[in-house]
């Protein structure tokens, strides 16, 4: 199962329990739809193997945030790429940037995970499945969400803390 979490805008005790949620539930590896913000976050999301893209709003932490996957052993798929997972190909952007977008729908990965709106979503697009898992700022509902690639079934989980 995939772990899905986007939009955490250094929000760290939320993304910590975002991440135990995830864990729970039986994520074996975690993919961040960018706005992390900064190094902490990729540190409290690689308990698992980690894939993340950057969002609007890590151009300026960029090279703290490729350190920091370094450092945790994670990967940085920078401003989008893709990556394969079980025999599907799984591409991931933030979305905000439709040039970072168009080239990897086009190649009709089976997967596009991507954030920016702050709005859980799933949906198809063509050949490839579009899931947005909310976010973990700015909304009033924060979910990250759950792909099970065995049965292609997506959840999306409220993530609430007592500052809420």
């Amino acid at each position: 199962m995939i772990g899905i979490l986007s939009d955490t805008h250094n929000h760290l005790r939320r993304t910590q329990l975002a991440v135990e949620i995830l864990c729970d539930r039986g994520a074996e590896m975690l993919v961040h739809c960018g706005d992390l913000a900064t190094p902490a976050i990729v540190e409290a999301c690689a308990v698992l193997p980690l894939y993340f893209v950057f969002g609007n709003h890590d151009a300026d932490s960029a090279a703290d945030l490729n350190r920091a996957a370094s450092e945790c052993g994670a990967t940085c798929l920078e401003w989008g790429g893709e990556f394969t997972h079980r025999g599907k190909r799984i591409a991931v952007v933030h979305g905000h940037i439709t040039a970072d977008l168009r080239p990897l729908l086009e190649a009709e990965p089976d997967y596009l995970l991507s954030g920016h709106s702050h709005a859980a979503r799933d949906w198809q697009d063509g050949p490839t499945r579009r899931i947005n898992p909310g976010a973990l700022y700015r909304t009033s509902e924060p979910t990250v969400a759950l792909l099970d690639m065995d049965t292609d079934e997506v959840q999306f989980l409220p993530v609430r803390d007592v500052a809420q």
